[in-house]
């Protein structure tokens, strides 16, 4: 670092005015206070309108931005320590991003710049400069030289800034469009529950099993071709990936298994829930989504176009998600036809967890999440590039390549938010247990309430032979609390004979 009287430009903070020094952190302190003043004033109208699986997902999006925010800060007190490790020369010029350039410096600093026309990224580079203390590391013995220069840590320094806020930004488009999705199931929904009595109920609603909608849309002559079978898979998720007799179909098979049949349950609303919850994991970064962060940087080496590559895995593996999904409801379909030659009303569809790979629906959701992960990392790196060192510079030396995989990344986040991940929140409704979300926030307060009373009280009791209790009004009370009858909200507004509106309806949860 250069010293307190400095040459040239570099002035240390004993020669900068402190007009100057306040200005800055007044602006800096403002620009974050009003930051912090938006999430909170976010998190709270969530709670206010009890969306607990949405403000829990905003505050992993802000533990996610502290962990950022001290990988900076690490940067920021560690630049001097960094900049003095020393390698040899000539390890210094192997994987480089971009070819080796044996110029001046002011050349090289042009070179990286891009094009003659983009004078202010030189200006920008000169600023940098002066912000790292402009003058070289000393220390290294001839033959050597700095593991990462002071402005080469500064750029490292904004590329974790940009994966802050585009880290926010891609998770409020995320949870957009695959909220836009399911409202528009919402048709279907309320034709259902207004339907579904005179359905269930008329005994004329016999129909042979391939003249059903269900069954009519998802088989054919393909099904008896493994080939076809998945190819058709494969361009389904692209026209209509959810029809109204797939919604309907899995919303009955659905309500038949874990509720009672019948039951005026509001899918729709479930599924929504089901999604907030799901998004809780999708905005997480795990250490293994890190460490593939890091290999991301690692590959990207002049001449080895692996970024191309990497870019094409995220849509192979968006697109595999999304056949897999369709071939789920295929199959589904098509134990239909296997089981029965006539059904009565809607057919019913069987759920299990053996639909899914390895019978884990939980791994479909770990490859979205992985998806979306890499694919906004690697948006985030193009435009940190362009950033800081031209659009059309050394790291974009095959300009087209780099547009097709800008073009990619854009098509996988839309198909991954709007159709994958909303068809993936009903399709793995479809497996052997239910979800938490089943329950609305009251009901899994008052459960877990009730099993923390029941769990002290088992605690608290004394180890006595079966019936041998002395405190038998103690027993009463907690056989009786082992019979769990809650509360669930199966519709908002319930119409009855009298005419009123009975907001919810008992059920019992042991017996549907």
């Amino acid at each position: 670092m250069a010293g307190g009287g400095g040459g040239g430009n570099a002035r240390e903070l004993d020669q900068t005015p402190t007009w100057a020094v306040s200005a800055v952190c007044a602006i800096i302190v403002l620009i974050s206070i009003v930051l912090e003043k938006v999430l909170h004033h976010v998190g709270e109208h969530l709670q206010d309108r009890r969306k607990k699986a949405l403000f829990e997902a905003l505050e992993k999006v802000k533990g996610e931005l502290m962990v950022l925010g001290f990988i900076s800060l690490l940067l920021t007190f560690g630049q001097t320590y960094i900049a003095n490790i020393c390698i040899p020369y000539k390890l210094s010029n192997t994987m480089l991003p971009c070819p080796k350039v044996y110029e001046s410096g002011a050349a090289k600093q042009d070179h990286a710049a891009g094009d003659k026309g983009e004078h202010h990224r030189r200006l920008l580079w000169y600023e940098h400069r002066v912000l790292a203390g402009g003058a070289a590391p000393a220390g290294c013995k001839p033959g050597y030289v700095p593991l990462i220069s002071l402005n080469g840590l500064h750029q490292l320094h904004i590329f974790i800034f940009f994966l802050a806020v585009f880290h926010v930004i891609y998770s409020a488009i995320t949870m957009m469009l695959g909220r836009l999705k399911i409202r528009g199931w919402k048709d279907w929904e309320q034709e259902a529950l207004s339907k579904e009595d005179a359905t269930s109920k008329d005994p004329a609603r016999f129909r042979l099993t391939h003249e059903t909608s269900f069954v009519r849309e998802n088989t054919s002559f393909w099904v008896k071709t493994p080939i076809l079978f998945y190819i058709a898979c494969f361009f389904r998720q692209f026209f209509r990936s959810v029809r109204r007799s797939d919604y309907l179909a899995l919303r009955h098979g659905f309500i038949s298994v874990h509720l009672a049949p019948g039951s005026k349950f509001d899918f729709q609303k479930y599924i929504k829930r089901s999604l907030e919850d799901d998004f809780k994991v999708v905005v997480g970064i795990s250490p293994l989504l890190w460490a593939s962060a890091v290999f991301f940087l690692l590959v990207d080496v002049d001449g080895w176009d692996a970024m191309f590559w990497l870019s094409v895995l995220p849509l192979v593996v968006v697109l595999a998600v999304g056949t897999k999904l369709q071939a789920i409801i295929a199959e589904m379909a098509v134990e239909i036809t296997e089981r029965h030659a006539v059904v009565q009303g809607m057919p019913l569809v069987q759920v299990s967890d053996n639909y899914f790979w390895f019978a884990w629906p939980q791994l479909i959701l770990y490859l979205i999440h992985y998806v979306l992960f890499q694919n906004a990392f690697e948006i985030t790196y193009f435009f940190w590039i362009w950033y800081e060192f031209g659009l059309r510079s050394c790291f974009h030396s095959d300009f087209g390549l780099t547009i097709a995989r800008v073009t990619l990344g854009v098509i996988v986040q839309f198909t991954c938010s709007y159709i994958t991940l909303p068809l993936y929140a009903l399709v793995t409704q479809m497996g052997s247990t239910m979800k938490r979300s089943i329950f609305d926030e009251h009901t899994s307060n008052a459960l877990r309430k009730w099993h923390k009373n029941a769990k002290k009280k088992n605690e608290g009791k004394t180890s006595h032979t079966l019936g041998a209790t002395p405190d038998m009004e103690s027993d009463a009370s907690i056989g009786q609390m082992a019979k769990v009858t809650a509360t669930v909200d199966l519709e908002e507004k319930q119409s009855t004979p009298g005419g009123k509106s009975s907001p919810y309806q008992q059920g019992d949860l042991l017996t549907g």
